[in-house]
């Protein structure tokens, strides 16, 4: 059996001239959890050309949403970002990844960090009701270069409180949603652990400073981004989990740069 499924695309979306999302049908032998990922791409010259990419619709979805970068050279991104609808792509059989809340203790308030397409598992996690099940409150925050690069995080957010399953939980205040740039003028500006460490970010919300007794993080985005996010989180005391072995916080390590 082959390692990837054939799955056609139905819905390709361009947000700007570096990110766009995509939708794809879905193996009905496909089983993940919300907040995995799996290897995807495209068949060049007869050969997988894959990378590892978050998923970021939910596991109750029947069809398949990923959320992608495009780089000019990139040897799958600058072919997969001219897709159409119809056209086919690669999807592996074996979805893996940290960013499950099985590898989480049970605590009050979850804590989703990203930047960028980062912010695909959690698309995927504030779609799931287990989420506000397991977690009475949950805070996405989403740090872009500029304001146009937030609005897939944004349009979706705001979608969610018409959403049948989780649109309870979003409209009454169990989600917030905190976005930033960094490069332009914006109501919130600068990155997560700077704003943590001056206090801005908690004030801007009203929340309380992180307390590993009661919270719990997520992070996701770049490999420079992950070790200051990680530093941020063991400074307040939080310890690393995973799957087998969960803690207070965990961090994908798997992330699309091609």
């Amino acid at each position: 059996m082959s390692a990837f499924t054939q799955e056609s695309v139905l819905a390709v979306q361009h947000y700007t001239d570096r990110l766009f999302r995509f939708r794809t049908t879905r193996s009905p032998a496909f089983r993940f959890k919300s907040g995995e990922f799996v290897m995807m791409g495209l068949e060049v010259d007869a050969k997988p050309l894959v990378r590892a990419y978050s998923i970021a619709s939910p596991n109750w979805d029947e069809e398949l949403e990923f959320y992608s970068i495009k780089v000019p050279d990139g040897p799958l991104t600058s072919l997969l970002c001219d897709i159409k609808v119809g056209d086919s792509v690669l999807v592996g059989r074996k979805p893996v990844g940290t960013l499950v809340l099985d590898a989480l203790i049970g605590g009050d308030q979850l804590y989703m960090v990203s930047t960028g397409t980062g912010i695909a598992p959690f698309a995927s996690l504030i779609r799931d009701p287990e989420t506000y099940e397991r977690f009475g409150q949950v805070i996405l925050t989403h740090t872009c270069r500029t304001v146009e690069e937030l609005r897939y995080g944004i349009e979706l957010v705001e979608s969610l409180k018409q959403d049948p399953l989780v649109g309870e939980y979003c409209s009454t205040g169990r989600l917030i949603h905190d976005t930033s740039a960094t490069r332009v003028p914006y109501k919130h500006q600068g990155r997560f652990p700077a704003r943590v460490r001056d206090g801005s970010f908690f004030t801007d919300h009203g929340l309380k400073p992180f307390n590993p007794d009661r919270d719990r993080g997520m992070i996701c985005g770049s490999m420079e981004m992950l070790a200051s996010c990680k530093a941020v989180f063991e400074e307040a005391g939080f310890s690393e989990g995973s799957v087998s072995q969960p803690g207070q916080y965990v961090y994908e390590k798997a992330f699309v740069g091609s």
